[in-house]
């Protein structure tokens, strides 16, 4: 029976280490793509890790409350046009959702 594995082979044996540098140079290619260094830095400072998480935080909410805030404009601004074209049926039950969320951003029922 033929072994053929590289380890075995005496051609394989010559190419191995210029295999190994090819091998470990992709390797540290990748791992600088990958920002490893950046990470195991931010990981050796927790201070740093905790704020950077916080400031982030921060900003997705408020984000998310902005985005919201214009997401239930612009559908009230449409709601309000609904209202003026009058149909009946749908204009009434959405002059009373309009009336409510505008008493409720004054603050009264």
């Amino acid at each position: 029976m033929e072994n053929k594995h590289p380890v075995n082979n005496t051609k394989a044996a010559k190419d191995q280490p210029e295999f190994v540098a090819k091998q470990l140079e992709r390797l540290v290619n990748r791992l600088e793509a990958m920002r490893i260094a950046d990470y195991m830095e931010l990981l050796e400072r927790p201070a740093r890790l905790i704020f950077t998480n916080f400031v982030a935080g921060i900003a997705r909410g408020l984000g998310i409350a902005i985005g919201a805030s214009l997401v239930f404009a612009l559908v009230l601004a449409f709601l309000k046009q609904l209202i003026m074209l009058n149909i009946p049926g749908i204009g009434g039950f959405i002059a009373d959702i309009v009336r409510f969320v505008e008493t409720s951003r004054k603050g009264t029922f």
